[in-house]
C-alpha cells in the first residue's frame, strides 16, 4: 500500500548524512544516498523512474515512501540589469521571493529562510509583511534547485549560481535546523559544491546562532550593522536591545578566533540624515578596529510607506573615504534589481493574514465534503 500523504519524507532537504539514515531505515545501504544527491541536486532529476542506477524495486519503494518536490515558481520577473526574481509557493497558500543577480565572473543568489520576519527593521520592507513561520530545508534548498533549473533553461551553461547568500526574507539564525542541512548541501560536492566563501549567512545579530555556527560548516558571515551605537541601532535593529553592539562585536572576535583565515563583513544601509554624517563613520572605525572585517555601504532602497530616503553619493562617498584612511576595506554595493523590487531589503514575499489562512482552510474543507 502507498503510503498517505503524512508519510512521504521530501528527499530535496535531507543532506547526505540525512539520506544515509533515511536509506539505512528502508533497510538499504548507506552510499545509495551519493547517488540521490547526484540525481537530485546535481542531474535536476525528480522522478525516481529516471534513476537509472536504482533497482526497480528500490525506486519503486521509494515512490512510495519519498517524493522530490520543491517549490513552485508562481512569477517570474526580470530587470532590466539582468538580475531576475522568483515569487515561489509553499505550503500554507504563502509565497517567498529568491533573486539572482548576474555579474561577469559570478552569479548571486538571494535566498529566504522564513515566510516573511519577525525583527522588524525599521528599514526593510520585509519586516512590514509580519511573520508567518521558518521554512523547512528542502523549501530553503528548494529554491536553489529551482533557480539552477531556471536557469539552465534560459542560459544553458552560460549563467549559473557561484555564490549563495541568505539574505532574502527572514533570519537565518532563527531558523538553524533548517538552515544546517541547507548549508550541509550547498557545500556538498556531489549537490552543489560551492566553496565556503561562495555561501554567505547574514544575520541581523542573533549572537548564539553566530556562536553556535562559529564551529560547524565552513561559511562567510554577514552582519546587519547599521549603526555603531545602541541607542542608534536599537532605533534602526529593534533586536539590539536584547544583543547589544557589544555583545555583537564579542560573538564576531569569537567567530573570527574559531576560524582564524576569516574576517566578517558589516552591512551598512546608507540613510539619509540618520546614520550617513561623518561622526558616524568614525564611530563605525572605532567599533570595527578591534577585529578583522570589511564595510559593504548599501544605498537605502526605497519602498511604499516609509519614511527613510537613501543617503546622497555625496555622504556615501565621504563615508567611504573616512573609513577607508583607517584601514578598513570598504564597498558600496551597486543596487541592482530596483526596477523588479528585487533590490536588498525589499523583498516581501506573500503572506496569508490569520483571517486569510482560516478562509483557505474553510475552502479546502468545503471541497473536500463536496469530492466525497
Amino acid at each position: 500500500m502507498p503510503a498517505g500523504p503524512e508519510e512521504i519524507t521530501n528527499l530535496l532537504g535531507l543532506d547526505r548524512a540525512g539520506l544515509e539514515r533515511f536509506f539505512v531505515d528502508l533497510g538499504e545501504k548507506p552510499f545509495r544516498a551519493r547517488q540521490l544527491l547526484q540525481w537530485i541536486h546535481q542531474r535536476g532529476v525528480t522522478d525516481f523512474g529516471q534513476m537509472t542506477d536504482l533497482s526497480k524495486s528500490l525506486r519503486e519503494r521509494l515512490e512510495c515512501a519519498a517524493g522530490v518536490a520543491p517549490p513552485a515558481i508562481m512569477r517570474e520577473q526580470r530587470s532590466s540589469d539582468g538580475t531576475v526574481k522568483w515569487l515561489m509557493s509553499i505550503a500554507g497558500g504563502n509565497a517567498v521571493e529568491t533573486v539572482y543577480i548576474p555579474e561577469t565572473s559570478r552569479g548571486t543568489l538571494c535566498i529566504s529562510s522564513q515566510v516573511g520576519c519577525m525583527l522588524n527593521c525599521t528599514f526593510c520592507s520585509t519586516a512590514t509583511q509580519g511573520f508567518n513561520r521558518n521554512l523547512d530545508a528542502a523549501e530553503i534548498i528548494g529554491q536553489v534547485w529551482q533557480a539552477v533549473q531556471r536557469l539552465r533553461e534560459l542560459h544553458g551553461d552560460e549563467r549559473r549560481v557561484t555564490n549563495v547568500v541568505f539574505m532574502g526574507m527572514g533570519e537565518p539564525m532563527l531558523n538553524l535546523n533548517a538552515v544546517r542541512p541547507a548549508l550541509s548541501l550547498l557545500r556538498d560536492d556531489l549537490a552543489y559544491g560551492l566553496a565556503s566563501r561562495r555561501v554567505t549567512i547574514s544575520t541581523s545579530g542573533v549572537v548564539p546562532g553566530i556562536d553556535d555556527l562559529a564551529h560547524g560548516d565552513e561559511f562567510a558571515l554577514a552582519v546587519s550593522l547599521h549603526a555603531a551605537d545602541n541607542e542608534l541601532r536599537s532605533r534602526l535593529v529593534p533586536l539590539n536591545r536584547k544583543y547589544s553592539v557589544e555583545e555583537l562585536i564579542a560573538a564576531c572576535k569569537r567567530f573570527v578566533k574559531a576560524r582564524p583565515k576569516r574576517s566578517v563583513t558589516f552591512e551598512y544601509t546608507m540613510i539619509d540624515g540618520v546614520n550617513d554624517r561623518p561622526e558616524h563613520a568614525r564611530a563605525l572605525v572605532r567599533l570595527l578596529s578591534v577585529l578583522p572585517s570589511k564595510i559593504n555601504l548599501i544605498p537605502f532602497n526605497p519602498f511604499p510607506g516609509t519614511p527613510f530616503r537613501c543617503s546622497s553619493d555625496e555622504a556615501i562617498y565621504e563615508f567611504q573615504k573616512i573609513t577607508r584612511a583607517a584601514g578598513l576595506i570598504t564597498t558600496v554595493r551597486k543596487t541592482r534589481g530596483e526596477d523588479i523590487d528585487a533590490a536588498c531589503g525589499q523583498l516581501v514575499g506573500k503572506l496569508l493574514s490569520p483571517s486569510q489562512r482560516r478562509q483557505m482552510v474553510q475552502q479546502q474543507l468545503a471541497r473536500q465534503a463536496v469530492a466525497s
